[in-house]
């Protein structure tokens, strides 16, 4: 057993660039999870930076120089950053209150329609059972309340951070833009010699980190514009909070349409109570859901991140648990990384076997 650790050993780590690959992922992970809060907003000026630098590069093709490009492109992104935050935010706002106002309400018909439930299904469904869901619901609710409470309180210091992030955010995205080129050669003298297998990594998360913050990007908009479009046709109520709501979800994979398909259910079973306008909305958002990851999905990413559902799924439970929300939000970026490393790192290894076998 321990001859066979120490071939493994030798096999691994008998290279220089597979030791310097291995440290990579290791400082890697360390900075997540020690420092997981503090680069939040650097990680999103360079998944947005990501984002821009196609348009960017397609305006140098035609002949203007890259300050040029990155101040059009740059100004651009701001006008729809502005316009979407003047025109959605006052719409999302007076629907978020709205919807908790009414919640009170929204909670008594559903006792209502709870306590028919024993009427409708004799043996299968009891007064008790109705009671303790109801009683269950009420100290959740006292919960919710009380939390918000806290979060009120302690929303100047958020607030303070947000207006902080909305300027260095922007800051760090135009100059990653405008000096792209002489930060990476910053960076790369900062990499040891050793470096052959990060520069193959690098080449490889390049291109399926671009596909796929730009896919995301698309995927978000059509999702919450087809969502926002449908639910209006239907009438249904807080049609433009549902839709952030569920054009957002497309970022968490998997948990995160089975996690906005909650509330959509509940607000149309609130509206139009158990009729056949409440089965035609949860058939279409169904719909729509089934189109996004069988038609939209594989169109947009095809095979820029060609990761196994499962390992999918653990990279956000893992991630998630680590780093939270963000953990959740860059689960596939960082499970690509992990990926992209230790093919490289096999790769490296069976190809030094190969050269040593000859000898």
């Amino acid at each position: 057993m321990w001859e066979y650790i120490q071939q493994w050993y030798r096999r691994k780590f008998s290279d220089p660039n597979a030791v310097t690959l291995f440290l990579l992922l290791v400082v890697t992970v360390l900075v997540i999870v020690l420092f997981g809060s503090l680069i939040v907003p650097l990680l999103i000026a360079i998944s947005l930076a990501y984002l821009l630098d196609w348009p960017v590069m397609r305006l140098m093709q035609l002949g203007l120089s890259r300050l040029t490009a990155t101040i059009i492109t740059f100004s651009l992104f701001l006008a729809v950053m502005l316009i979407g935050l003047l025109t959605l935010v006052p719409v999302i706002w007076q629907q978020s209150t709205t919807l908790i106002q009414e919640m009170p309400d929204m909670v008594t018909n559903l006792q209502i329609w709870l306590h028919k439930l024993p009427e409708m299904f004799p043996g299968i469904v009891d007064d008790h059972q109705i009671n303790e869901f109801t009683q269950e619901m009420k100290r959740r609710a006292v919960g919710l309340g009380e939390n918000l409470l806290t979060v009120s309180l302690t929303s100047i210091v958020n607030v303070m951070a947000m207006l902080v992030y909305l300027i260095i955010v922007p800051l760090l995205i135009f100059f990653m833009l405008k000096d792209r080129d002489i930060l990476i050669a910053h960076f790369s003298r900062l990499l040891p010699s050793n470096r052959q297998l990060i520069s193959q990594v690098g080449q490889e998360m390049n291109l399926q980190i671009m596909n796929y913050i730009r896919g995301k990007a698309i995927e978000v908009v059509v999702v919450a514009v087809v969502t926002f479009v449908t639910f209006s046709l239907f009438g249904l109520r807080y049609s433009a909070l549902l839709s952030i709501m569920v054009g957002l979800s497309v970022l968490i994979p998997y948990i995160g349409a089975a996690v906005a398909t909650i509330p959509v259910v509940l607000v149309a079973l609130f509206q139009f109570g158990p009729t056949a306008a409440f089965v035609w909305v949860t058939v279409a958002y169904l719909i729509i859901q089934a189109l996004d990851g069988n038609l939209l999905v594989p169109l947009l990413f095809s095979e820029a991140i060609s990761l196994n559902p499962v390992y999918i799924i653990a990279a956000v439970l893992i991630f998630g648990g680590i780093w939270g929300f963000w953990g959740v939000f860059f689960a596939i970026p960082l499970a690509s990384l992990v990926k992209a490393v230790l093919t490289a790192w096999d790769s490296n290894t069976g190809d030094n076997v190969v050269e040593e076998t000859p000898q």
